[in-house]
């Protein structure tokens, strides 16, 4: 047994309270106190500090909110920036770079080292859960699913990881899918994925993918419509797949940013068609800011960013996370998910009211991953800490000092230093030789 302690006057989103103990503020939150006991939440009170209470963290009116749940990443793809950059910064650009430092550099001890690397930044900026798709071809593809398996078990208990098989959906229907369904069905938390666009989707290659998820009993997390066509998208063919499987998975799509390109009818009619089909949507923003509409010489006319509010206003869950940090698809990034839940709000308006945004980035996916991250008396302290008061001063500052409680316990984890990548090859900036 542990010594209880009180958060005391926190604020908290309502949205991921089940039944507030006050007043909601303009920005969704509730001034409320937090019990900690034996690593959970023992329980919620209004914010008087009476007589009796445990012992008192005072937070002033600081937000409080779970850790985060970063549910679309490429770890694998991770910090080569500096090794093998994009040469142009077009998508183009990006799969020839990382084919080319795939081929070159993957080892298994390059890529376990990166790993490394990019979780250890996800658990000092307070993630408690992560997903990463895996490039799953050549000889890569055949090492990282036992690499991957090791990595998840050396993390256990401080990050939750899961993982997708990447490849393109027409490797559905050559020799040797089998061998890599199996190989996901052995990984806890594994699922099947693929690339789909408008030019490569049929629904006999859905048919084939989603017959083959079925099999397995795997959930499905997709790489859907990455591009900026007007004329048509997978996503509603993959919607259709779905259906007319009664397939009982769970199925996410990521990116979807050609949605926003179709007429406004065409747009109402593929909602309602992924609502119907009870998909799930990772929005990307800042990689697709990244690399959507990029041309030589020209300013981009068009975020890149699929229509976000519209499917939450059709029920269909919708959230937010890293993509690629520093590789060839997206230069910057740090795994903070903080930092992708303020660019989220600034690029797709997402603040007027703030209402359950927070939830995007929490709640959604850690129960898309089988978990909870709702602020409820039993559930893990797995909490931080910001120095903003209201959820505009979090999203102006998100650079700000935060503390994490990780079950019950303060963490005291730092991002790691850059130079800890030098130690491999390529990794250090060419212009720093000492």
């Amino acid at each position: 047994m542990t010594t209880p302690f009180m958060l005391g006057r926190v604020r908290v989103p309502a949205s991921l309270l089940d039944a507030p103990p006050g007043p909601v503020a303009p920005d969704n939150t509730v001034l409320c106190n937090i019990v900690v006991q034996n690593g959970i939440i023992a329980d919620i009170t209004p914010p008087d500090i009476t007589p009796g209470a445990p012992e008192v963290h005072d937070q002033q009116g600081r937000i409080l909110l779970p850790l985060f749940t970063d549910i679309h990443t490429h770890i694998d793809k991770t910090f080569i920036w500096e090794r093998t950059p994009n040469p142009d910064g077009t998508f183009a650009g990006a799969l020839g770079a990382v084919a080319y430092d795939r081929d070159a550099n993957w080892t298994p001890d390059d890529v376990a080292f990166r790993m490394d690397f990019a979780l250890r930044c996800a658990f000092a900026h307070g993630t408690r859960r992560l997903r990463t798709h895996l490039d799953t071809m050549g000889a890569h593809g055949d090492a990282v699913w036992p690499l991957f398996r090791r990595v998840q078990a050396e993390w256990a208990g401080r990050i939750d990881l899961q993982a997708t098989a990447l490849v393109m959906l027409e490797r559905y229907a050559e020799p040797g899918m089998d061998d890599i369904a199996r190989a996901v069905a052995q990984t806890p938390g594994g699922q099947l994925g693929a690339v789909i666009m408008h030019h490569n989707v049929t629904p006999e290659r859905l048919d084939l993918m989603v017959g083959m998820a079925a099999a397995y009993g795997l959930d499905l997390d997709l790489h859907v419509d990455e591009n900026g066509f007007a004329d048509g998208t997978a996503l509603e063919l993959i919607a259709q797949a779905v259906m007319r499987h009664s397939f009982r998975g769970r199925v996410l799509c990521g990116h979807c940013c050609s949605l926003s390109r179709q007429t406004p009818g065409r747009q109402r009619a593929i909602i309602a068609q992924v609502a119907d089909a009870g998909l799930g949507i990772v929005s990307l923003p800042t990689c697709n800011l990244y690399l959507q509409d990029r041309q030589a010489g020209a300013t981009p006319h068009w975020r890149g960013v699929t229509l976000v509010h519209e499917l939450a206003a059709a029920g269909v869950p919708v959230m937010y996370a890293s993509d690629n940090v520093r590789d060839p698809f997206y230069a910057y990034g740090d795994y903070d998910m903080l930092d992708i839940l303020a660019q989220s709000i600034r690029i797709a308006h997402l603040d007027t009211p703030f209402g359950a945004v927070v939830d995007a980035v929490t709640a959604i996916p850690a129960q898309w991953c089988g978990a909870s991250a709702r602020i409820t008396r039993g559930a893990a302290a797995d909490l931080m800490v910001l120095s903003g008061r209201t959820m505009n001063e979090v999203i102006s500052r998100p650079g700000a000092p935060r503390r994490v409680l990780r079950d019950g316990r303060w963490s005291d984890a730092q991002a790691p230093d850059y130079r800890d990548l030098d130690a491999r090859p390529g990794l250090r900036p060419q212009h720093q030789p000492f």
